[in-house]
């Protein structure tokens, strides 16, 4: 079992698989050029189970596959097929913006992969450009349906962004219960490779555009989960993922692994430790000994809380996957 520096249990890991994007979203990376590390800076996919594999036997019980946009990196499915087979039962998830999907939803399940969350911010092809500064939304919601129909449990993702996506709230929760998949509003985590005037919606202003169509009612968080869930009338569940509120990090259960082998406490700081010399070499005690150091160190909470100063991170998500 792992155990981090607050007595908090970590069983659950985030791999960056690689920082390549192909939209450049408002939220995340708008001014980044369309450039990539070499080849040669990652970590094989062979390297990355010799971790993932050492983390499973120390007790993480989930991993999720992120990137930048994780279907860029070629050969995936096989990477997901190591993990599966090597631990069928545990949860093997992805997020992805959904775009390259259409191709490869079989191929994942396939190889294991049991679910899948999709960024789907708006549900208009002109808001869709604006925010990803690419026409994307027809291919987005084509990989939303592949994915279903081959049967992967899908989840969306929306960030809620003042004067761009705001007013469509309603009708991406509808669009999403008609067809039984969750979503979750991400509250806009502030951090300094956004765009600077983008703006996010708080939870409250959130469930206030819910509440004028729609009776919720809040439910028990779900063990670790990040998501505080809300139950309409009808049953369907929504979530509102909160890093602002100041108790959002105190069941923290996640550490990050990015594509070249840096190992990230916190979403939040920019503190890591990198684990490839040690994967490299076969190593493994060392990787072991390191990770343990990293959660040690994991801090207890981010500064996005609202009784912080309403700080910026410098982390760049498109390295971490959010």
């Amino acid at each position: 079992m792992l155990i981090d520096g607050h007595n908090r249990v970590v069983d659950y890991l985030r791999v960056s698989v690689t920082e390549r994007c192909n939209f450049r979203c408002q939220y995340c990376m708008p001014e980044k050029p369309f450039s990539w590390v070499p080849k040669e800076n990652l970590l094989s996919y062979e390297n990355l189970f010799k971790f993932i594999k050492v983390s499973i036997d120390e007790g993480v019980k989930k991993v999720r596959i992120t990137g930048g946009e994780p279907l860029l990196r070629e050969g995936l499915d096989a990477f997901i097929k190591m993990i599966y087979d090597y631990k069928n039962d545990i949860d093997l998830a992805l997020t992805t913006n959904g775009y390259l999907l259409p191709k490869v939803a079989q191929k994942l399940k396939d190889a294991g992969l049991k679910r899948v969350n999709i960024s789907l911010d708006t549900l208009k092809p002109d808001v869709a450009q604006k925010i990803a500064q690419k026409d994307v939304l027809n291919k987005v919601l084509e990989g939303i349906e592949t994915a279903s129909k081959v049967g992967l449990k899908v989840k969306i993702n929306c960030v809620p962004m003042k004067g761009i996506n705001d007013g469509e709230l309603v009708d991406i929760l509808e669009f999403c219960k008609d067809r039984g998949y969750t979503v979750r509003f991400i509250e806009f985590m502030e951090n300094h490779h956004a765009k600077d005037s983008a703006k996010g919606l708080n939870s409250e202003e959130i469930q206030k555009i819910i509440a004028s169509k729609y009776n919720f009612k809040p439910v028990k968080r779900d063990g670790s989960s990040p998501s505080q869930n809300f139950k309409l009338n009808d049953g369907y569940e929504f979530g509102i993922i909160e890093p602002h509120k100041a108790d959002f990090c105190s069941d923290c259960n996640r550490i990050r692994l990015t594509a070249e082998g840096f190992l990230i406490p916190c979403l939040y700081f920019e503190d890591a430790l990198s684990i490839k010399k040690a994967v490299e070499s076969d190593d493994i005690e060392k990787a072991v000994e390191i990770l343990k150091k990293v959660l040690k160190n994991k801090p207890e909470k981010n500064k996005w809380s609202e009784d912080s100063d309403g700080e910026t991170s410098a982390r760049a998500f498109y390295k971490t996957g959010g």
